[in-house]
């Protein structure tokens, strides 16, 4: 298991940016696969994006293609994900999670440490 912190969320104005990063602690960072997930009021958990191991596969859900990007420091346990272009669709709670087995492409169930989650809050 490893242990996840996520951190940067906020409120931001549509069209704004926001950067969340992911602290790991724990096993071999770089033995994983990062996603981030995020949960609307009322509405399932569902995937945002993923990043293997050194960054070699990159995976986005179709709505944040071309407005957020995921990266990975391994040398810092960390993995950032960078949101331009907000939009108040994008209001959720932020989820870091990490797999050592991702399938292709990854999906939710694969993921089996999760952080605490972080408030994301567009205004319109």
């Amino acid at each position: 298991q490893v242990h996840l912190v996520e951190s940067g969320g906020g409120l931001v104005q549509a069209g704004g940016s926001l950067r969340l990063s992911c602290a790991a602690s724990g096993r071999a960072f770089t033995t994983y696969t990062m996603g981030w997930f995020r949960q609307a009021p009322g509405k399932e958990r569902e995937f945002v994006t993923a990043i293997t191991w050194n960054g070699g596969r990159i995976y986005y859900e179709d709505s944040v293609q071309g407005r957020f990007t995921i990266s990975r420091d391994n040398a810092k346990n960390t993995v950032y994900l960078q949101m331009n272009s907000l939009k108040p669709e994008d209001t959720a709670v932020y989820y870091c999670a990490a797999t050592t087995f991702s399938s292709d492409p990854p999906k939710i169930t694969d993921f089996t440490s999760w952080g605490q989650g972080t408030q994301v809050t567009v205004s319109s």
